[in-house]
């Protein structure tokens, strides 16, 4: 079902964004900060009544925004490749209305740089990728190729390489519109699918995300379905000028792999123009049905915005009509991602986030130790709501594991593919809930013994999930050939799906959370793996976040949190990294350029997500009290506006390194809170002669969470 179609929800505001004026509260609270930062140990003197402050404006922000039911739910945006996309399969289905082409086009223009193309994330240089879509979407929607903003785009893209610079998933869009063949698209064979588990490339080595992709292109490219433009609305003359050696650029590396898969798809398109193909008709029948059986229980396919719209053309290509059941649930939950940040303009989400967001929220809002506080009424909904959402399907992680199943999924519904990640979180938010309920008399009461049973699962998935070399990936266990990364339809960066610090450490922070700890096996190895992947200068690399802020951020917090002492080296060289890369104002940022250039990691433009992920760093790392700690929750609190929230614009949630970013519009609020409510509660703790307690004690939480350490 659609996520209109279950539930009442509270409509968002999508433009919180702009800038208000100050509070008479924020005025007060720049001035008694300035006024105890200009005397003697300053920063060290930031009042906890004021922190107090924030944490109760951030508090009833989030009381505003949650559903009926308990959940909460951010915009989570992208760049305009989402509306050109979405325009162009729109425009080859026959179904481009006015409306949908004025407010996508309009989300497209407004993204536009001044020098005429597009980027990926705010602030980066223009991607072909993403400027020949938005032209092409542009010039499809009838604006004219001597128009001012075409003619700028045309400029940027014939400087950024022209339109045979663009990847793989771009290509396939131009042949299905009739601007180039499929002869230029990697070949994606349907027989992949009946090669055998053994062998060293199949449909399960590839990463999950890649795998919901490749199923419905090679039905693509088996059937090649075609709707040429008009002349007038294509993209001919950014052909024009293109020389020969712009023409046959190859696809990926110069490597020696690289250049044999060349050869191998140029060795399978020979063979499949000769008509030798004794296999195709047992492999379209078999992806078709791969395909239709991950619709079940999932909002779409893989719940994601590629994999749905290549559904459609997929399912379109074998014959199925426009109005059939299918083709119909795709184009139900492709316009389920459809929002309007005003009466204009349409941005479209490449997927929700309810999980995740509620997760978060849910673990900030019991982070909370002061008694003015009372947000059980919050808090008791959003745990029942994550408990309904608990995956109790084997998907196709448990071809390679074995396990009884559980897990959590990003989005509303998405059976097949729960991820460690969203498993992770929504364990430490458990925990952590379970933590306030010490006090409670009803300490046994039945959504707790819910909660302890859930949690007791959700372990065991993650440790049957752990991979070879000690860490964490995403969706499966050990998906890690990296041969698969040469093949040429690899350029989307993200073919496999390998243990990650971020993951990494997020896992032993659930772990610390439930008692486990420093000398248990999975944990030993999963210290081993973070320290065999810290970085000479002592941060580490986020997959999922951006980036090294991130990375080095969430591998603290879980070494922190399974024991391993504050004074560790691996600890201090991880938080010396992060004290170096806090700007002068006290915050911190990065941009998604440091992806692409390492020498540019911790460089950014400062963000109250990253500056909170640097503070709960150094907090968890027992550096609560520090100048640099100091300074990050006086930014916190002095760039805070008088509803809660903040501003917030760069893109600091990660897809896919350098292909794609994404912002998601509760880090903003969500992580802040975290981080003021975990600096208070160390002072307070420190104040009264006590370090804070750190969550890898077995021996004091176990009365805690009888039944569910395994």
């Amino acid at each position: 079902m659609t996520f209109s179609g279950r539930m009442k929800t509270v409509t968002p505001v999508w433009n919180d964004d702009a800038p208000r004026s100050r509070s008479i509260l924020e005025k007060h609270t720049q001035h008694e900060l300035s006024r105890q930062v200009g005397k003697p140990q300053g920063y060290s003197k930031i009042t906890e009544s004021l922190a107090e402050l924030a944490i109760q404006q951030t508090v009833r922000w989030f009381t505003k925004r949650q559903n009926a039911d308990g959940h909460w739910r951010g915009p989570l945006e992208g760049d305009t490749i989402l509306e050109s996309e979405y325009l162009l399969i729109c425009g080859w289905a026959g179904r481009l209305d006015q409306r949908t082409a004025s407010g996508c086009t309009k989300r497209i223009l407004d993204q536009q740089l001044p020098d005429g193309g597009w980027a990926i994330y705010p602030g980066g240089n223009v991607d072909p990728s993403a400027s020949v879509k938005a032209y092409l979407a542009l010039k499809m929607c009838g604006y004219d190729a001597e128009s001012e903003p075409i003619k700028r785009a045309r400029t940027a893209i014939a400087k950024a390489g022209g339109p045979w610079a663009v990847n793989s998933f771009t290509r396939f869009y131009l042949a299905l519109l009739g601007q180039i063949s499929y002869a230029d698209c990697p070949a994606v064979p349907p027989e992949m699918i009946l090669l055998p588990e053994w062998f060293p490339i199949n449909l399960h080595r590839v990463s999950a995300w890649s795998r919901t992709m490749i199923v419905p292109l090679s039905l693509i490219w088996s059937f090649k379905p075609v709707k040429k433009l008009p002349d007038a609305k294509g993209i001919h003359e950014l052909f024009a000028d293109c020389t020969f050696e712009m023409r046959n650029r190859p696809i990926g590396g110069d490597d020696g792999w690289s250049r044999f898969f060349r050869l191998v798809d140029r060795m399978i398109k020979i063979v499949d123009c000769l008509g030798v193909r004794p296999l195709r008709r047992r492999a379209v029948m078999a992806c078709r049905k791969w395909m239709l059986t991950r619709f079940r229980g999932s909002d779409g396919l893989g719940a994601i915005f590629p994999p749905i719209i290549w559904s459609i053309v997929a399912l379109r290509a074998m014959g199925c009509d426009g109005n059939s059941a299918e083709v119909a649930e795709c184009w139900k939950q492709l316009d389920g991602l459809l929002e309007h940040p005003d009466d204009e303009t349409i941005r479209v989400e490449p997927c929700r986030s309810p999980v995740w967001d509620t997760a978060i929220a849910l673990r900030g809002l019991a982070e909370i130790s002061t008694p003015s506080v009372d947000n059980s009424g919050s808090m008791d909904p959003a745990v029942d709501w994550l408990l309904a959402r608990e995956v109790r399907f084997a998907g196709d992680w448990s071809r390679r594991v074995q396990a009884i199943p559980s897990g959590w999924c990003f989005e509303y519904a998405n059976c097949y593919y729960p991820d460690v990640d969203d498993t992770a979180m929504v364990l430490i938010a458990f925990s952590t809930w379970l933590k306030q309920q010490e006090s409670c008399a009803d300490i046994q009461g039945e959504r707790i013994v819910h909660v302890k049973k859930a949690m007791r699962r959700g372990i065991q998935w993650l440790a049957a999930m752990q991979n070879s070399d000690g860490g964490w990936g995403a969706f499966d266990r050990d998906n890690n050939h990296e041969i698969l990364c040469k093949v040429p339809f690899a350029d989307h960066n993200a073919m496999i799906d390998p243990s990650s610090p971020d993951l990494t450490g997020r896992v032993l922070e659930a772990y610390g959370s439930l008692g486990h700890g420093v000398g248990e096996p999975g944990v030993n190895r999963a210290i081993r793996y973070l320290c065999d992947t810290q970085e000479p200068d002592g941060s580490w690399f986020g997959r999922w976040g951006v980036n090294y802020i991130y990375g080095t951020w969430q591998a603290i917090e879980g070494l922190r949190a399974v024991g391993v002492s504050s004074g560790d080296p691996l600890i201090d060289a991880g938080v010396q990294w992060l004290i170096s890369a806090q700007q002068p104002n006290g915050a911190w940022g990065e941009s998604p350029a440091s992806y692409e250039d390492s020498t540019l990691k911790g460089i950014g433009e400062p963000t109250a997500s990253q500056t909170a992920w640097a503070v709960a760093g150094l907090v968890a790392a027992d550096k609560s009290n520090t100048p640099s700690v100091q300074r990050g929750i006086h930014w916190l609190l002095t760039t805070q506006r008088s509803d809660g929230d903040w501003n917030e614009t760069a893109f600091t949630g990660t897809g896919f390194p350098g292909v794609f970013y994404l912002r998601y519009h509760y880090y903003r609020i969500s992580f802040p809170l975290i981080a003021i409510a975990r600096w208070q509660s160390a002072i307070k703790a420190e104040s009264n002669g006590l370090k804070r307690r750190h969550t890898g004690s077995q021996e004091e939480l176990s009365e805690m969470y009888e039944g569910v350490l395994s």
